[in-house]
């Protein structure tokens, strides 16, 4: 009698024999014979048994034929004995299965090319050690540039003569909310906020990610960072409140939880899909006709907050060229992230197609670290047999299992319940779930672009000094100068310029931290100034400011060879009153 189970499979099936391949490097402790060689050692199996189903003898002579025995077989595969227990005991699943595999097996010629087209003439188990290895490499590297972008930067953001102290601004919480205020506004700083531990912390994020990058104590360094960038995150207010943030600490909490886990794969694959998914499905329930009728880039490249030299160029494209492309990021943002899902050609093919997106975005428009960090999830859509021309050291750390049955479950009752809320009900309202997690940051919701700005005002901030005659603040990367073309700036994000295109929206009540930054202006602050490219006052501060707003549009090539302008404008009006700090004190 045989020592071990035997699967009998038809040798001369194209179909049969690709998978059966595959099950023999699933599994441990089944024999494989084709019955060409082995059907007559067996006369109890007729011989039309084995032309219309694979059959499986067991030691104690029991013969299993059909759907029931590849579940069977698979029993012997780590990790997929649920497949067995849901044929024996969740009704229907039995007898589909089975007649699934009846239509498979009538046609299997078709079903071979099928194969071919989706995983090519050989299977392979799914690894993923090569590719966890590398996006946490991928992922040190877009946390050491979020760190370092903010160093220069948090003093006068933050800081306590920056535009929104962070001390005020928790002091405020404790106020209104006492202790629970600690859980609605998760940061280290609740233990101290001076300029000094401000910037330590980022770069104390810049050391923790170079030790990740060079791989030592993988899982501490991302706890650390996870914890520290969301520190700065929630005392940073307006100016870490970017989608970009959020998931690089929804990425970076779920790498914590990496090992060599394909459920921690398929967590990122999530997490990528809802980024991808809603970003599309923001365009269309938003009813902006703009992107209804395939115009949206016509604007995009113009009004996108920071566009670099490229996208001047790309403004310049006749109409059928941005319809085209507003359908191809509609085919991306709506069809591919199905594919993520998908068998592995398919998925790498949904990565590609979010790769070259992620890559037009990036030549066109400065949005920071995002479309690296996009990009670096895209990796998941791959496997190490994709990666293995790479010479790379896998990682070897491992997370226990129920570790991560635990935070799978947190990320996926969270995320259902977002989605839940964004799609079912017609006013959301977070269940208390959601409520009490959020202010973590693990799981979020996003949509990009959801309504096209079709005009570019800008702000011109001016002082002076007899209120008759004003001078121009230069800010370093937002447009001012006529004659200065576009920036390239990314992955830097220069937080205060990013702002000032989300202020030029609205009035600047809407912005209560623009009031803030004309009173450092007329305070002389260093820290605010230090966030300009030029301060017209730099003996000391003027005795007035004020704000004007005017509409920005490209050039084209003819205005631009005629007078060198990438830019033109026009007057739209005041946007901020003149003061003084004498009108700042009596308002007070």
């Amino acid at each position: 009698m045989a020592q071990n189970p035997l699967l009998i499979f038809d040798g001369r099936c194209g179909f049969c024999k690709i998978w059966v391949e595959y099950w023999k490097q699933l599994t441990e402790g089944v024999d494989y014979a084709p019955s060409q060689e082995v059907g007559p050692r067996y006369p109890q199996i007729p011989q039309e048994k084995f032309g219309q189903s694979v059959q499986l003898v067991m030691p104690e002579g029991e013969v299993i034929g059909g759907a029931r025995a590849v579940f069977t077989t698979l029993t012997y595969a780590t990790g997929l004995g649920w497949l067995l227990w849901i044929y024996d005991h969740v009704p229907g699943f039995a007898p589909a299965s089975e007649a699934a595999y009846r239509l498979i097996a009538a046609q299997r010629t078709f079903f071979y090319h099928v194969t071919r087209l989706t995983f090519g003439k050989r299977i392979q188990p799914l690894e993923y050690a090569r590719t966890e290895w590398l996006v946490v490499r991928l992922l040190a590297v877009i946390y050491l540039i979020a760190f370092a972008s903010l160093a220069g930067q948090i003093i006068g953001l933050i800081g306590g003569r920056g535009i929104e102290p962070t001390g005020r601004y928790l002091e405020a919480i404790a106020r209104s909310f006492g202790v629970r205020g600690y859980w609605l506004a998760p940061t280290l700083f609740w233990l101290g906020h001076g300029d000094a531990l401000l910037r330590a912390t980022c770069w104390a994020g810049v050391a923790i990610s170079i030790v990740l990058f060079v791989g030592f104590f993988e899982r501490a360094a991302l706890i650390c960072l996870y914890v520290l960038y969301l520190s700065l995150c929630t005392a940073g207010q307006d100016f870490l409140s970017f989608q970009w943030d959020s998931l690089l600490l929804e990425a970076g909490f779920l790498a914590i939880f990496l090992g060599n886990s394909k459920t921690v794969v398929w967590l990122f694959r999530w997490l990528l899909f809802r980024l991808t998914f809603l970003s599309g499905v923001v365009k269309l329930t938003s009813h902006d006709p703009v992107w209804r009728d395939l115009t949206a880039l016509s604007y995009h490249y113009l009004t996108q907050p920071l566009p670099t030299p490229v996208a001047w160029f790309m403004y310049q494209l006749p109409l059928w060229f941005q319809k085209l492309s507003t359908a191809f990021v509609f085919g991306v943002e709506l069809v591919t992230p199905f594919l993520f899902f998908a068998p592995r050609r398919w998925r790498m093919l949904g990565g590609c197609a979010l790769l070259l997106l992620q890559g037009l975005i990036f030549v066109t428009g400065n949005y920071t670290f995002f479309n690296l960090l996009t990009m670096s999830l895209c990796v998941f859509l791959f496997d190490d047999q994709a990666l293995q021309r790479l010479r790379l050291r896998p990682r070897t750390a491992r997370t226990r299992s129920a570790v991560v049955v635990a935070a799978a479950a947190v990320v996926l009752v969270l995320s259902a319940s977002e989605l839940w809320y964004m799609f079912l009900v017609s006013q959301p309202e977070p269940n208390a779930l959601v409520r009490t997690m959020e202010p973590f940051q693990i799981v979020n919701t996003y949509g990009l672009f959801a309504t096209m700005t079709t005009s570019r005002p800008e702000i011109l901030v001016q002082g002076s000094n007899d209120g008759q005659t004003w001078l121009d603040y230069q800010f370093e990367y937002k447009p001012g100068d006529l004659r200065t073309p576009p920036h390239w700036v990314a992955p830097y994000q220069p937080r205060l310029d990013w702002q000032m295109w989300f202020a030029a929206l609205s009035s600047y009540q809407a912005s209560p931290w623009f009031g803030n930054f004309m009173v450092r202006l007329l305070q002389g602050s260093p820290e605010v100034l230090g966030l300009l490219a030029k301060n017209p006052f730099p003996g000391s501060p003027p005795k007035y400011v004020r704000a004007e707003l005017y509409d920005y549009s490209f050039t084209d090539f003819a205005m631009r060879r005629a007078t060198g302008d990438w830019w033109k404008r026009m007057p739209l009006g005041p946007y901020f009153p003149q003061v003084s700090l004498r009108d700042v004190r009596a308002a007070r």
